[in-house]
This record gives C-alpha cells, structure tokens and sequence, in this order.
C-alpha cells in the first residue's frame, strides 16, 4: 500500500499557544481511522515532543505523518540551529532550553529521549546552523 499523508502543519517557532494541535489532529484521525489505542498513544507523545522541540529550539519547520500498512511515520524539519551534540541531547535531563522557556515548564531534556522511547524506528539528521529532520516510525504489524 503506497503511503498515504494525513497530516501536514506548519509549527512556528514560539507559538506555545498551538503547541500540540499537530499532535491532537493525528490522535484524532488515527481514532477514526480505527488504530489500536496503544499506537495512537505512542504516536501522540513522539509527534507532541517532535512539535515541542521545533517551536522551543528552531526558527519554525513543519510535521508530516503518514500512514501505511506497516505503520506511522512522522517526519519534522526545523530551520536551524541544528543540535550541537546530538549524544549529548539524547541523555535524559540535557536541555538547550532558555530559562524563560523553563519557567513556563517547558525543556526539561526529555523531548528526544520521549521521542526514542516511543518510536520503533528513528533517524535524526541535523546540522548545527541548518536544522534538524526526523524521521520516527511507528509500527502497525
């Protein structure tokens, strides 16, 4: 079955007020398209955070999912600054974030660590001063 996009948002950088809009129309097209709840779960939480980090870390980007037989996948593009240490943002606790994003309770280092965790399949490619893609896959079978 050839992959079938249900989703595409635009995330700007520091709109908290539609933080998690990408996430809650995917939650809400999965429910209707009659995904196991588990799978909605999973995908809720790495689409949030993937949403998360592009409007805290980067210029602005967007989110596409898509579904197939074989699973969800989401892809999210950030224009810059890329991640510096991309080992290092992958340890639970670690955040570039200001402090301001902090006080508002957001950037406590376990956006990517969420995003591996729920994911079956991840692939980071980022480039400090370009930006960061993401590719996570979701299993269905």
């Amino acid at each position: 079955m050839k992959e079938k996009y249900i989703l595409e948002k635009r995330i700007e950088k520091g709109d908290f007020n539609k933080g998690g809009e990408a996430s809650s129309k995917l939650k809400d097209l999965l429910r209707k398209l009659g995904v196991d709840s588990a799978v909605i779960r999973k995908t809720a939480i790495v689409t949030y955070e993937l949403e998360m980090n592009i409007i805290i870390h980067s210029e602005g980007g967007w989110i596409r999912a898509a579904i197939s037989r074989e699973g969800i996948q989401i892809f999210a593009a950030d224009d810059g600054p890329g991640i510096a240490d991309l080992e290092k943002a992958f340890q639970p606790g670690y955040s570039t974030a200001s402090d301001q994003v902090r006080e508002m309770g957001f950037g406590a280092g376990l956006g990517l660590v969420n995003i591996k965790n729920y994911s079956d399949e991840l692939k980071v490619d980022t480039k400090t001063g370009v930006g960061t893609k993401i590719r996570a896959i979701i299993h269905l079978v």
